[in-house]
């Protein structure tokens, strides 16, 4: 089967695009690129203690590090099923396991990402854990958690 340069161009743009989503959603879901993102809301609305502070701190610090290394591998993934896709210019046995593979790094990028929300979750009061599950709630549906 022959794949003409617009569908190779299409599957191209969307591997990049599958990529750039999973890491956009753990982003905007923890907050790093808008003010009342997750870390936001727990700063700003569950008046932590000093010593819930300091926790948080911690574990934002850790994370940062996993996520950049999990967004670089994402990257380096992506990076691979263009070459694949360069290679074979058809759906054949590279372009799949490059596939397999972008699908394997962003699930380990949820996977840190949700351990890291209930790393967050562990350092909270029942109040505090009451109004986080919440705000988990409305980012994942984008809606109320009423």
């Amino acid at each position: 089967m022959r794949v003409s340069r617009i569908q190779l161009l299409a599957a191209i743009l969307l591997a990049a695009l599958a990529g750039l989503v999973g890491a956009l959603a753990g982003d905007r879901w923890l907050g790093h690129s808008e003010p009342e993102g997750l870390h936001g809301f727990v700063h700003e609305r569950l008046d932590l203690s000093a010593d819930q502070s300091r926790r948080l701190e911690e574990l934002e610090r850790r994370f940062a590090i996993e996520n950049a290394q999990l967004e670089l591998a994402l990257r380096r993934a992506n990076a691979s099923l263009a070459e694949a896709m360069d290679s074979e210019h058809q759906y054949g046995p590279k372009v799949t396991a490059a596939i397999d593979d972008v699908h394997e790094k962003m699930g380990d990028l949820q996977k840190a990402t949700v351990q890291h929300v209930f790393a967050m979750r562990e350092i909270l009061n029942e109040r505090q854990r009451r109004e986080f599950d919440a705000q988990v709630a409305r980012s994942l549906t984008g809606g109320s958690a009423d």
